[in-house]
């Protein structure tokens, strides 16, 4: 009986697990930037994911077409090298500041399918706080190159999410697991010639994999369970969470702490990610793993 109960409340509680471990493996991987770099670390993250995840869908059971092999790559190489940035950026900024930047490119995306007065609202809101989070704004200072690798993967994650929707049409299994063959194809050599040798040490290929684990596989199969069973609207809000989500767990196991004005910055940013869902056109975009 109780079960039953919960059933309802599953799909929202995958969402936000798989957010939770998206921001413990990152926060684990930070501690292998000291042994093999924010390169080597991407690259273990991908190729392990990806190995992982081809393993369990087999993508060659589908047939796919030229046209479908183009868009995987180009959907596959965004993805490569947003985590790459995104990884060169937790160098120098805290964990959920990267976080709350790299989300002003899915907000780019949204806000550009529609022209609502409304949307301008979420518009300033994702503004503000991202001019919080700049000198300019009268934040802290930040890093410029860790800011600069930050707003490189925002912009890398918007082609993502432009590039997955065309390939929508695929089986998310499909799409995914090849998608990060080729994301291993962009993240891989830069970090073997980066770590090189130690690479293949016993102890960073286990918490390499365990970092593939936590970060990827885990995340990426609550999500698509989580899909199958919410509203898009749902899923959107539930999934705005991250970059506080990511900031609590910075503060956690990393000890990054950050100001008032930061912790306003992501306000600000989940803010307009929660309105931009909430209010969207309710259109016709499959949503793509």
């Amino acid at each position: 009986m109780q079960t039953s109960r919960l059933a309802p409340m599953l799909p929202a509680l995958a969402v936000l697990g798989s957010v939770t471990s998206l921001a413990i493996g990152t926060s684990y991987a930070k501690h292998l930037f000291p042994l093999i770099g924010a390169q080597g670390t991407s690259a273990l993250r991908v190729g392990f994911s990806a190995l992982l995840l081809l393993l369990f869908w087999r993508p060659w059971r589908w047939k796919t077409s030229r046209v479908d092999a183009i868009t995987i790559l180009r959907y596959g190489l965004t993805l490569g090298l947003m985590n790459l940035l995104f990884y060169m950026a937790l160098r120098t900024i805290p964990f959920g500041i990267a976080v709350a930047i790299e989300f002003t490119g899915p907000l780019t995306v949204a806000m550009l399918s529609s022209r609502r007065p409304i949307d301008f609202v979420w518009v300033g809101c994702a503004v503000v706080g991202l001019l919080l989070l700049l000198p300019l704004g009268g934040g802290p200072a930040l890093d410029p190159a860790g800011v600069l690798y930050a707003m490189g993967a925002a912009a890398c994650w918007g082609l993502y999410i432009v590039f997955g929707k065309r390939a929508g049409h695929l089986h998310a299994g499909h799409s995914v697991s090849l998608g990060l063959l080729a994301a291993s194809l962009v993240v891989v050599p830069v970090g073997v010639v980066h770590a090189g040798a130690a690479l293949l040490d016993p102890k960073i290929l286990a918490a390499g994999l365990l970092v593939a684990l936590v970060s990827s596989a885990i995340p990426m199969s609550l999500e698509m369970m989580a899909l199958k069973r919410l509203p898009k609207e749902t899923f959107g809000i539930l999934i705005s969470t991250e970059p506080a989500v990511a900031a609590l767990w910075a503060m956690l196991l990393l000890h990054e702490h950050l100001h008032g004005l930061q912790w306003l910055a992501i306000g600000c940013t989940v803010l307009a990610s929660v309105g931009s869902t909430m209010t969207a056109r309710r259109l016709k975009v499959p949503v793509t793993a």
